[in-house]
């Protein structure tokens, strides 16, 4: 389990974390979320006696990181998966962190198995591609058999087919009781894996809460309906007391009815339906309403106006871009570096 407890940090003038509290439970696995600039990658460094907090406490199974006898007996984790030795093969990487903790020379060829390396264990480390580095990194953070794991972007350079392994690595660890804690700014993968969130933003706390209630609580939740009765249909809903906004393509959107009670509603008035579906807001949907207020950067566009990059088109507003992705146009690509 990882407490952490009114954890602040200062750099200067500039607060990166502020007076953050949660828990990090064993038995699932839980996701870190939050803008770029959110604190995500100090908090789990402070974690991780990287960064000395200015305030607050930080607990690894009711202990101190710096208390750990041998920490990656305990706790395993992937933050920067090109901080290896680049002259060392994976398997002296392994070797020397194992030796360093205590732990058997066994478990390097098992973990480098585990990860898929075995057949590139004697190549340097300096050769290897961002996929099979993020691979080396996750050897490391299993290397211990720890009780909990931390995973910071896991699934960086990583093909398909290693995405797929790393997710059901995850559940699999979490399954076995372990507490599992990582951070991704890919929300497809975060609502497959999570199942529970931790969100922060500007280094305060957002949300702490389950997938599904995070979802449920920051989007709206709707029943789309489309018949070729659209008039008849509306006067039904209507008589019913049921409010139906009108969307583009002759569908109805009706809030706070459910499918079921809608369909029988239609069949009892003998009205054909070609559309009854229930809308839920996406994860990512979700995160960006809930973190609209704290997101540092805003991107923009030229909308091909041929205008400067962050400035309205004429006669329009600009259109915001989604965090972390670079701007079409002048100067695209370039994003200031800040801790996430």
């Amino acid at each position: 389990m990882i407490e952490v407890e009114a954890l602040t940090k200062r750099y200067g003038e500039k607060v990166a974390v502020d007076h953050l509290s949660f828990s990090v439970r064993p038995g699932m696995v839980t996701g870190f979320l939050g803008p770029n600039g959110a604190g995500k990658s100090t908090t789990m460094r402070m974690m991780l006696g990287l960064d000395h907090p200015t305030a607050g406490d930080v607990r690894i199974d009711g202990s101190h990181y710096e208390a750990l006898r041998d920490p990656l007996t305990c706790i395993g984790a992937l933050l920067e998966a090109k901080s290896v030795h680049g002259g060392r093969s994976a398997r002296n990487h392994l070797l020397c962190l194992a030796q360093s903790n205590g732990i058997p020379d066994r478990r390097v060829r098992e973990v480098l198995d585990t990860v898929g390396l075995t057949a590139v264990a004697k190549k340097k480390a300096k050769g290897f591609s961002l996929g099979m580095s993020q691979r080396l990194g996750i050897a490391a953070a299993l290397l211990g058999d720890p009780r909990i794991l931390m995973f910071d972007e896991p699934v960086n350079g990583l093909d398909p087919e290693g995405i797929h392994w790393i997710r059901n690595l995850m559940k699999s660890l979490a399954a076995q009781g372990r507490t599992v804690f990582v951070s991704s700014h890919l929300m497809s993968e975060m609502a497959l894996t999570a199942e529970h969130l931790i969100v922060i933003g500007q280094g305060r706390l957002l949300a702490d809460t389950s997938m599904a209630d995070f979802i449920r609580q920051n989007s709206r939740s709707y029943v789309r309906l489309r018949s070729p009765q659209r008039e008849e249909l509306l006067d039904v809903l209507h008589g019913a007391g049921i409010t139906a906004a009108e969307a583009p393509g002759g569908v109805l959107e009706v809030d706070g009815g459910s499918a079921e009670q809608l369909g029988e509603l239609a069949a009892r008035h003998r009205l054909v339906l070609h559309e009854l579906s229930p809308q839920q807001a996406s994860l990512e949907e979700a995160f960006m309403r809930l973190t609209a207020e704290s997101v540092e950067y805003h991107a923009h566009t030229d909308a091909g106006t041929g205008g400067p990059v962050g400035q309205p088109p004429p006669g329009g507003a600009a259109v915001p871009a989604a965090p972390g992705r670079a701007v079409e146009g002048w100067g695209a690509g370039w994003q200031p570096r800040k801790e996430r």
